[in-house]
């Protein structure tokens, strides 16, 4: 791989945050070649051999680059394919060899830094293993039950009081073309049913917070701010809270430091809750969170980071 290689941004066309990260990249003068899977068969193409010598190229509509060449791969946000033109039968055909095609040779790269590695994305992407890693870690882990069984439900809520309840993954939803998305939101015994039955269901004991934490962690530089505001879930409404950087004590970011190595990741985003008496309780690990707001609203150097850690490319640990 050569020093001056160019960075690959896997992300959709209107990615800000992307913008954000690439107009840092122009400044340091590392070539970037930007790209989205949705693109394959539209000005994107892949060539990638296998068994006579591994080499590959990615082409878009305005760049081509040898695969061999790129220092660093920073997979924000991509979108694949879906293939609207097709029968719904052939378009999963046609989807599944995208993902599996363009994908997996992408995947394949060894040599150059991920931010982060899709796979690895997926596997810190399960809230139960993650509710485990932290508890191994020594992180304060609220009560939290993941079940499909009524009974168990409701005697949780007993057990605890004021309960959460919260969907194990965020998963775009739409119903009579409206597009809804979920909350944490306070659940009580008589709220639930048979339905609960259908599929799991994560319910926890609700922390008595002042606060939360957001921590992003790129490379090994932390970043932490302080959300204030009244709402159980800060998400609903972005504009009505209180932003304030603050320093985390060494155990405490040290221990966030581990939890990405444990899953070999170069960056995540981390969300505390913090009670009364200024204690930290784990909440989740977002492997590939939104931070350009934070950005915007503390002027803490997010984007230059994340450009620092694409431009010094090298190997991630596991490809050495």
């Amino acid at each position: 791989m050569t020093e001056k290689g160019p960075v690959l941004v896997a992300t959709e066309p209107h990615d800000v945050t992307a913008d954000m990260v690439i107009s840092h990249l122009n400044r340091r003068a590392a070539p970037v070649v930007r790209f989205n899977p949705a693109d394959i068969g539209a000005g994107l193409t892949l060539t990638a051999r296998f068994g006579d010598g591994s080499t590959g190229r990615l082409r878009t509509s305005s760049r081509s680059v040898d695969l061999d060449d790129v220092r660093a791969i920073y997979w924000r946000r991509p979108v694949w394919p879906g293939f609207e033109s097709l029968s719904d039968v052939d378009a999963r055909f046609a989807a599944a060899q995208v993902r599996h095609g363009l994908g997996g040779a992408l995947y394949a790269l060894r040599g150059c830094r991920w931010v982060n590695h899709p796979l690895r994305n997926a596997a810190a992407d399960y809230k139960p293993a993650q509710l485990e890693v932290a508890c191994r870690l020594g992180f304060r882990v609220p009560p939290t039950l993941v079940t499909n069984d009524l009974g168990q439900a409701r005697r949780f809520i007993h057990e605890h009081g004021q309960v959460v309840h919260k969907t194990l993954r965020w998963t775009s939803y739409e119903r009579d073309g409206v597009g809804l998305t979920s909350w944490a939101e306070p659940v009580r015994e008589e709220e639930l049913d048979d339905t609960v039955s259908v599929t799991p269901h994560l319910f926890q004991a609700r922390v008595d917070k002042v606060a939360d934490l957001r921590v992003l962690i790129v490379g090994r530089r932390v970043f932490a701010v302080r959300i204030t505001c009244d709402l159980l879930d800060w998400r609903k409404d972005y504009s009505s809270h209180t932003y304030d950087v603050v320093h985390l004590p060494d155990r405490l970011a040290g221990a966030l430091r581990t939890y990405l190595d444990h899953y070999g990741l170069s960056s995540g985003s981390f969300d505390l809750a913090v009670d009364r008496d200024g204690e930290p309780h784990w909440l989740e690990l977002n492997p590939n969170g939104q931070w350009g707001w934070l950005e915007e609203r503390t002027g803490l150097e997010m984007a230059a980071a994340f450009a620092d850690l694409l431009a010094e490319g090298g190997a991630d640990a596991d490809a050495r």
